[in-house]
């Protein structure tokens, strides 16, 4: 697949390269639907993330097919597997729980459905539910993730 730049900020290829799939050798090719959901609404909600924090942003995981996911334990639900969820960080422009905070009081501007802080990362899902949901997670040794509501 050819890469193309969709915003004046993000390559398609920043939403569908990882590092996991490399190394297990998966192919993370999206079928049309995916990126079409790419094209038309994670890249351009992640500009206008990336527009309110005014910095470079990084993303560490956007589309998963279901054996990516499946390899980094990702929900089995999860908004990856559709192209409407993006896992990032922005160093220059902060830690996570500043970005998260920042974003969470853009809310009206961003229309997002899930924010996740998630330890390291911010996750964050822009799809038809926009439910505005906050929450922080938390990682027990035994590996298990939990969930709650708002920034923690």
């Amino acid at each position: 697949m050819r890469d193309e730049q969709v915003t004046p900020d993000f390559h398609l290829s920043e939403f569908l390269l990882s590092s996991t799939a490399v190394r297990l050798s998966i192919d993370n090719t999206p079928p049309p639907d995916i990126l079409g959901v790419l094209r038309d609404v994670l890249i351009p909600s992640m500009q206008k993330v990336r527009d309110l924090l005014k910095v470079p942003i990084h993303i560490d995981s956007g589309y998963r097919c279901p054996s990516l996911n499946a390899a980094v334990n990702g929900a089995h639900n999860s908004d990856h597997m559709t192209g409407h969820a993006a896992d990032f960080v922005a160093p220059q422009f902060g830690t996570p729980t500043a970005i998260a905070r920042f974003l969470v009081g853009k809310m009206s501007e961003l229309q997002f459905d899930q924010l996740i802080l998630e330890g390291t990362w911010v996750h964050i899902s822009f799809n038809t539910r926009s439910r505005n949901e906050v929450l922080t997670a938390h990682f027990s040794a035994g590996g298990r993730t939990t969930y709650t509501q708002g920034l923690a």
